[in-house]
């Protein structure tokens, strides 16, 4: 049995300068028994000269993971990391949790991420006094793990424009500008400071007496961390005097405004308009402004009606509005309005002519970064809206109804499937108007082939020249 000795400052280091050697030596992982920190170096009992008989290769990934597991505390680490080193190299997948040798390293290395995540979030600094021109802090810490090493290069960029030095019960690490790692020498705590009181003042006037989750609490801050927190002497009594808290609250909450509250109420109150008549757009306009028929309301920034004269022979249904027409309130103004627009002059087909509105009044989109991307509206949600559109087509009484796109069909036909072999055809409303189908532009504009897209355009015009000349 080979015994080698690891040592307590730079053992990762260590480990993996003397696999590259047993590598080479051919030696078995079985063969080798690995301590750390032991005085006894002579215990290393085979001379291993580099003999360049194999080489390691390892993905960058997998020696991070592997490096992190060895900061475990468990003391078959090392045997269990050699192992894996030479099985990765004769052809183990790297991640197959089907391996038990690997799942247990995987979830070790999860468990040296988690106390390290511990350390960045509970370390508490207390000022020493320092005779030099930058502010010197220390802190005492004890983690369940080897992390020291791993965990303080946080602290040196955060803080490094203080010196500091976090010890724990085996090492400390000390930042002078420079992070260096010693052996702890002395285990007493660094003493309170002026800040401490400023600090529990601070925590106990943010403490949310009506969001206390014990068990949660604990989780996430369990309680061998209290401690060395100076926060934590208050945890009990504000816990046990959340319920009062919370019935303070809710009394004062329901007592009447008080005055000052009220003139500001007054002064940012919307000036009163008058009730539109009865009957008419602008009704229904102001009707459907407050619509909640359906969730769609919540994320739009608006109604979008619709726009046109009360005359209009042609009323021009789309599907929902878009991102600049949510942000407008009107329909048709965004990249599909604007090609609307141009292909109904070609076909002339005049816009200040038609009444132009959607069968969805809210826009309806998935948030991706600062983007607020298109989806279809689902069958309820064009239901929902389907009152509108039939006020709508009440109050305008069309003689042709141009339906652009699945949506608009569904809404005015039951039935939205099959659109592009029933556009151009003549179909029927459900009070008998008769329904122009065509697609809608924005179907032009995803079009990513050019050809595809002149045709089709070509074919939009068309059909809107049919409408022109329908009447």
């Amino acid at each position: 049995m080979m015994r080698i000795v690891l040592p307590l400052l730079g053992t990762v280091a260590a480990w993996r300068d003397h696999v590259r050697r047993l590598a080479a030596e051919g030696v078995a992982p079985e063969a080798v028994r690995w301590t750390v920190g032991e005085e006894a170096r002579d215990l290393l009992t085979v001379d291993l000269p580099p003999v360049p008989s194999r080489q390691l290769k390892i993905a960058r990934d997998a020696l991070e993971e592997i490096e992190t597991a060895l900061c475990h505390s468990d003391p078959e680490r090392f045997n269990r990391a050699h192992a894996l080193v030479l099985r990765l190299n004769d052809g183990l997948a790297w991640g197959d949790r089907t391996n038990p040798a690997l799942r247990k390293l995987m979830e070790q290395a999860k468990t040296v991420r988690r106390d390290i995540h511990k350390m960045h979030a509970f370390v508490r600094f207390r000022e020493v006094p320092t005779e030099g021109p930058r502010r010197a802090f220390a802190a005492w810490f004890e983690p369940d793990h080897h992390i020291v090493e791993r965990g303080t290069p946080f602290f040196a960029k955060r803080f490094a424009d203080m010196d500091w030095v976090i010890a724990t019960p085996a090492v400390t690490a000390r930042f002078d500008g420079t992070l260096h790692f010693e052996e702890t020498a002395d285990t007493a705590r660094p003493p309170p400071d002026a800040t401490e009181d400023l600090w529990r003042t601070y925590y106990a006037s943010i403490f949310n007496p009506g969001r206390v989750m014990v068990k949660a609490m604990q989780s996430e801050m369990p309680k061998k961390y209290w401690k060395n927190l100076p926060e934590a002497d208050l945890i009990p009594d504000l816990i046990r005097g959340a319920d009062a808290r919370v019935r303070e609250m809710q009394a004062r909450e329901a007592e009447e405004a008080p005055e000052r509250r009220r003139a500001v109420a007054r002064s940012m109150a919307m000036p009163e308009r008058p009730e539109p008549e009865a009957g008419t757009l602008d009704a229904l306009r102001a009707q459907a402004a407050a619509c909640t028929r359906c969730p769609l309301y919540a994320p739009a920034t608006q109604t979008v009606f619709g726009e046109g004269p009360r005359d209009a022979k042609i009323m021009v249904v789309g599907e929902q509005p878009g991102d600049q027409e949510d942000l407008a309130g009107r329909p048709f103004v965004g990249p599909a309005g604007k090609l609307f627009d141009e292909e109904a002059e070609a076909a002339g087909l005049d816009r200040r002519q038609v009444y132009v509105t959607n069968a969805v009044k809210h826009f309806k989109f998935t948030p991706r970064g600062k983007r607020r991307i298109h989806q279809s509206p689902v069958a309820g949600e064009i239901r929902a809206c389907q009152t509108w559109l039939q006020h709508e087509m009440g109050l305008i009484r069309p003689q042709l109804i141009v339906s652009m796109g699945a949506t608009a069909l569904q809404s005015l036909t039951g039935k939205g499937a099959g659109i592009l072999k029933r556009r151009g055809g003549i179909e029927e409303a459900g009070d008998g108007t008769p329904i122009l189908v065509t697609v809608h532009p924005s179907y032009l504009l995803r079009l990513p082939d050019p050809e595809l897209a002149r045709v089709e355009r070509a074919k939009f015009r068309e059909d809107l020249a049919r409408a022109a000349t329908y009447l």
